[in-house]
Parts: structure tokens; sequence; C-alpha cells
């Protein structure tokens, strides 16, 4: 599978995109005025702590207070053993038994209101939302992942080898600082203990750096900014099937060149200084696909499409058939159009970087073999989702629901805001609807207003209506309340919006 690494930087932007056999399949962006903030670790200061929901807020010095669960307070007082992810703390195994999730201390007893604490950022503010924090703090590299409060040594899942697994897991046994952690990056795999030794050593480094910069800092402040976009995007995705990086600024280059050389010396990739007079991403058909990416509806090549509909809770997707007929029979057309439309979720939810609750409508299948077929398929589709995912089966009403790991914001919500007009509903109130709740509005509040004469004011098409197709609902107010009502159309009003003046 051809892949390649395509970076546009301007003053205020910079687009990372990684292509594989032609088209766009993951999609970062980072704009100068707003820098991610994942990674970041902040002196924070806790402003409100929250018996009822096991949390706390905590002031970072952001917008919006940052909100930190119990599972992510590192309890100073406790010898953390192990690092489990989700924050469960567990009960060594005794007599062989099997080991027992201990219970979490309230949250009343780890923290109080106005103390200072060392915190990282784990996810980006999402809509109303504000950053979700945890005291277990973590420094990736190249290889391996640093965790300076937390004594335990983790492998990817993403190893499958097990000898590998006990060869690194042995290795970083044997070189760690004593009651440090360390979590096994992918990328490690049958890499050598100068590689894994090189990482570790700047990351104890840099733990060290950032302990003395905390010294004499009053909460809140930053205390450790991560790496920009795209520097990022090279640690932590950046493998050796990337054939090219395709780049279309001197400066970014060069500073490609330095972080390769610095952190990936034994690495050989082709990196290209773009400098042709078109965009590069219109080069590469990537503006086109981006668009494609912030519609409702996907077509399939069969003909059938799906709609990918996103609320703050959660993403709905619905597969249709559309203008695809089949060659057979009802039951061989709704599987190819399921089967075809598993591979282009699977696209899309990385392209779009759709997180949290998915649920996804299949068209029915009656035949639990299909169903059976299409969940593997999906399966088998996600597979190169660096994004952790968990499916459940297929339902007997054909819907999949399943979960993405979410940190930062979708490509929708990151390029677009909601409509003004429609204030994000999708949608408007009818002419003839708004025309007939004028008319409720006009039998309430005629009576009260004093004179003979009223002015409504109203947008345009409202009032085009009036004068013509429901000039007679007016007519029969006159006559009813014996006055006279004037229709004002104002170009500037929203189509729901509506004024009564007297006069």
């Amino acid at each position: 599978m051809a892949k390649d690494l395509v970076i546009n930087t301007t003053s205020h932007e910079t687009r990372v995109a990684l292509i594989e056999n032609g088209h766009i399949c993951e999609l970062y962006i980072e704009r100068t005025r707003e820098r991610g903030i994942v990674g970041n670790i902040y002196q924070g200061k806790v402003i409100r702590v929250l018996p009822g929901m096991q949390a706390a807020f905590v002031d970072i010095g952001l917008e919006k207070a940052a909100f930190l669960y119990v599972a992510d307070v590192l309890d100073e007082m406790e010898a953390v053993e192990q690092f489990v992810e989700g924050g469960m703390r567990h009960a060594k195994s005794v007599e062989g038994g099997s080991e027992e999730p201990l219970p979490l201390p309230p949250i009343e007893d780890l923290l109080q209101e106005g103390q200072e604490l060392l915190v990282q950022v784990a996810k980006e503010p999402i809509g109303t939302k504000g950053a979700r924090i945890t005291s277990h703090i973590s420094l990736p590299g190249r290889h391996l992942v640093y965790m300076p409060t937390v004594d335990h040594v983790g492998i990817s899942r993403r190893i499958e080898n097990e000898e590998e697994k006990e060869r690194l897991r042995a290795l970083i046994e044997g070189i760690r600082p004593a009651g440090t952690g360390f979590i096994v990056r992918t990328a490690a795999e049958g890499k050598s203990e100068d590689d894994l030794r090189s990482d570790m050593e700047f990351l104890v480094g840099l733990w060290k750096d950032i302990s003395q910069r905390r010294e004499n800092r009053t909460a809140p402040c930053l205390i450790h900014s991560d790496l920009d976009v795209t520097s990022k995007v090279l640690r932590d995705i950046l493998t050796e099937d990337v054939d090219r990086i395709v780049v279309d600024s001197s400066d970014e280059y060069d500073k490609i060149v330095r972080f390769l050389g610095t952190f990936m010396p034994r690495l050989k990739y082709d990196i290209v200084h773009y400098e042709g007079e078109e965009p590069i991403f219109d080069a590469y058909g990537l503006e086109v696909e981006i668009a494609r990416a912030l519609g409702r509806k996907v077509w399939l090549k069969s003909g059938g499409y799906i709609i990918i509909e996103q609320t703050e809770a959660l993403t709905a997707i619905d597969v249709n058939t559309g203008r695809y007929v089949g060659k057979h029979n009802l039951e061989d057309t709704i599987l190819k159009t399921n089967l075809e439309s598993v591979r282009e979720i699977a696209f899309q939810l990385r392209l779009r970087n759709i997180g949290g609750l998915i649920i996804i409508d299949f068209i029915d299948m009656e035949r639990e073999a299909h169903r059976e077929k299409v969940h593997a398929a999906l399966e088998e589709a996600l597979k190169n989702d660096k994004s952790k995912t968990n499916i459940l089966k297929i339902s007997e009403l054909g819907l999949v629901e399943m979960t993405r790991k979410r940190v930062r914001e979708s490509i929708g919500r990151t390029l677009c805001e909601p409509c003004p007009y429609c204030d994000g509903k999708g949608y408007v109130k009818s002419r003839t609807t708004m025309v007939y709740e004028i008319f409720r509005e006009l039998r309430r509040e005629i009576r009260d207003i004093p004179g003979y004469r009223l002015t409504l004011f109203v947008h345009p098409d409202i009032a085009a209506l009036l004068y013509d197709e429901e000039r007679y609902g007016i007519e029969e107010l006159e006559r009813r309340f014996e006055k006279q009502i004037a229709i004002n159309a104002r170009p500037g009003f929203h189509q729901e919006q509506f004024e009564i003046i007297v006069g």
C-alpha cells in the first residue's frame, strides 16, 4: 500500500494529510491561533470538587475550566503499582485467584479547593465541554511513552508476536529508572537496546526539565507545551511503509530534516520540497476530498450511499441502497451494499476523525451468516485505525453500536461552525408555518393594540406569501377586528422573525 505524507504550511495554518493509494485517509490541522493543547502540561488549581460526579474542575489558565475524574487523580499517599488504561487500580492476585478491582477513594479525600497539582491535557475542549485532564503524566517519544508517576511496563497491543513482547519487556525492565513506568510503542518492534535507551534518556531528561520549571511557578500556568502538529505526526504515525514526505515550505522542510535526523537517524525517508505553482493540496486532489468529507451524504461506487449525522453525544450513520438495484435477489443486493459501506464507513471515521459513541444502521439482513460477515468485515476494515475502537455485534434491528477514542475535534467541527441562520438545526420553519404562526399571534394581540392601523414587519418571502396565497387570512382578520393591517417586507429579517407595530 503506497503511502505519502503531504504537508501544507502557511503563516496561519498547517495541514498534514496521510495518503494511502492516492486517497486522503487522515487529516491533521493546526491553526496558529488555535493550536491544539493535548499533551500540554499545566500547573493547575482546583476550583471546585464535585462529590456527586466524583470529579473536579481545575483552572489551568484556559477560557473553560478543565475536568478531572477521580480515576485520573494520582493519589500520592498510596503506592500506585500499576497503570491500566482507563485508570482502574487492581489488587494483587492471591492464591492463584484473578485480580479484583479496588474501589477508588472519594474525590473529596484526594482534592480540596485551592489545591495546586501538575496535570496533563488528555482531550481537547470539545463543544461546550472543557478539556479533560489527568495527573498521570505521560511523555511520548518515538519508541516509548514515559510515565514518571507510575511503576509499570506495558507493551503496545499492536505488537502481536509474544517473543518480541517478552524481549522488549525484559529490555525495558533492565534499563528503566526504578519506580518509573514505560509503554513500549508499536514503532519499537524489532528495535535494539541502543534505540530504546536513547529514547528513554531523552524522555527522562525532559521530565527533569519539566520538574525544575515547575518550581516557584504559581498556578494556573503552562509548564510544558507538546510538539507542533507536523512534529507530532512524524513522531506518532510515521512508519517505514511511508514512501515519501512532500512539503511546500522550505522552513518546514528544514525542520523535518532536523527532526528526523534527531529522533529517527537510522530511518531513511524520501523528503521532497514541493515547488510547483499549483497549491500542493490541489495538485494532489486533496481539497476536493476534504470538501467531500464535510458533506452528510457519501455515495458508494455501486450507487448506494451512507448518511453521517453528528450530534454532541453520538454519531449516527445510515446505510441505503440508493440507486443500486442489484442483479440476482434482494438479500444479495443488501449484503453487497452493506459490505461496500463498511469500507467507506471505516475510511470516513478516520478521515473525519469521528469519535465517541457511533451507531451504524445497516440495511436489515435476514440471514445470520450475512450479519456475521458484515460484522467481521467492519472489524477488519478498522484494523488500520490507530484510534482504539470497540464494536458490538449487529443487533436484530441491524444496528451496530461502537465507540472510537476521541482526543480532538472532528474535521467537521474544526472547519465548520453552526449555521447562524438555522442555529445548527439544519432546517427552518416553512413559510406557510410562519404565516399561520403570525395569524395566531395577531389574534392574541390585536385586541390590545390601540388605534385603527397596525404594521406587520416580516421577511420578504413571508411578505410575498401574505400578499398572494394567504391574503385571505389577512383580510379575514381585518374584517373581524375592524383594523387595517399593513405588511412591510424587511430584507434583513430572519425567515422566522416578525414584529407587530402600532400604526
